[in-house]
């Protein structure tokens, strides 16, 4: 068992299950901290506490760094729906940036050392090339974006005034679920891609709507970068050790594996997944969508001693297909 505890806010939610189980089996204690507004009780594996607690909820969160001992913050909790941040941007100023603060001062008040940020590819908006590195202009064209820029401007502005030391790590599109089958996406009116496609493939939809078919990309529809959950909880795995090893060194960093996938190559491999065609309904495109989104991902195979191991676009489908059937079990 590792010494100390790392709370784990929003463990309850999608990528923050996976990085809960990803620290219990690298022999971390674990504490998560969740409102259970969107994430599921269900999810947190046993051996880790849940406290059902919102992040702005300072009184809670500080007694829980307390009382175990938290040497580490990993932190998911935050609303993530970028047209609901354009439509209630207060929602998102208070849920995410807000919030934030009020985590990162607990954080520092409680002497916590580390601080890893889940944040986000919106952070560059509409990227002047691709693949886009970390040093790209952030210009988010969303709330959503620009709330998640503006904690990791804070982390940073702590962090020269506190010995605390951050990795924020900008997260491409997220896929798949736990390959052991322990935990997968199971929000409600998901916007994903992947997880929209293998509800239409498992009968929770009609059909999927494609946005955009005259994009400059190959087949004319939005290529993205798509990461298995996973190997994003294991990149939070290495960047934590390397906050431990480096206190006096902090990193932003993307997480993706620098190649990307046309929604219909996605919608592709479903269909050879699942040995069947789902309906496509071709739609305009959104508003800000960018053609592609792709990471250049050399800054973390330099910076963290992670490798891909499940960078397999119809191995992402089979893991997010066999979470959406165990779903439909529970229901």
């Amino acid at each position: 068992m590792r010494e100390g505890t790392v709370m784990v806010t929003g463990g309850a939610g999608y990528i923050g299950s996976h990085a809960v189980l990803a620290l219990l089996d690298a022999g971390w204690r674990v504490v998560v901290v969740d409102n259970l507004v969107t994430g599921f009780s269900w999810t947190v594996d046993e051996r880790a506490t849940l406290i059902e607690a919102d992040i702005a909820d300072e009184d809670a969160v500080r007694r829980a760094m307390r009382d175990h001992g938290v040497i580490a913050v990993m932190h998911f909790a935050g609303s993530i729906i970028v047209p609901e941040s354009v439509s209630d941007p207060l929602k998102y100023y208070r849920n995410n940036t807000a919030a934030s603060r009020s985590l990162i001062e607990s954080a520092v008040t409680c002497g916590v050392k580390h601080f890893i940020f889940s944040s986000t590819a919106a952070t560059y908006g509409v990227p002047e090339s691709v693949p886009v590195a970390e040093d790209a202009p952030k210009v988010p064209i969303n709330p959503y974006g620009t709330s998640k820029l503006m904690t990791e401007l804070m982390l940073r502005d702590v962090a020269a005034a506190h010995p605390l030391n951050y990795c924020a790590l900008r997260y491409f599109n997220v896929a798949g679920a736990d390959p052991q089958g322990r935990s997968g996406q199971s929000t409600a009116g998901a916007t994903h891609l992947i997880k929209v496609a293998v509800e239409a493939a498992t009968g929770k939809r009609d059909s999927v709507a494609v946005f955009g078919t005259d994009f400059d990309t190959p087949d004319g529809t939005g290529v993205r970068d798509y990461i298995h959950v996973s190997d994003l909880a294991a990149a939070h795995i290495a960047a934590l050790d390397l906050l431990i090893d480096r206190p006096e060194k902090s990193h932003t960093l993307n997480c993706g594996y620098g190649h990307g996938y046309s929604v219909l190559e996605v919608l592709d491999a479903v269909d050879r997944v699942t040995n069947r065609t789902i309906d496509r309904h071709m739609a305009g495109r959104r508003a800000g969508d960018p053609p592609a989104l792709v990471a250049d991902n050399r800054a973390i195979l330099k910076t963290l001693p992670w490798r891909p191991q499940h960078d397999d676009l119809e191995g992402i489908v089979r893991d997010a297909l066999a979470w959406e059937r165990k779903l439909a079990e529970r229901e």
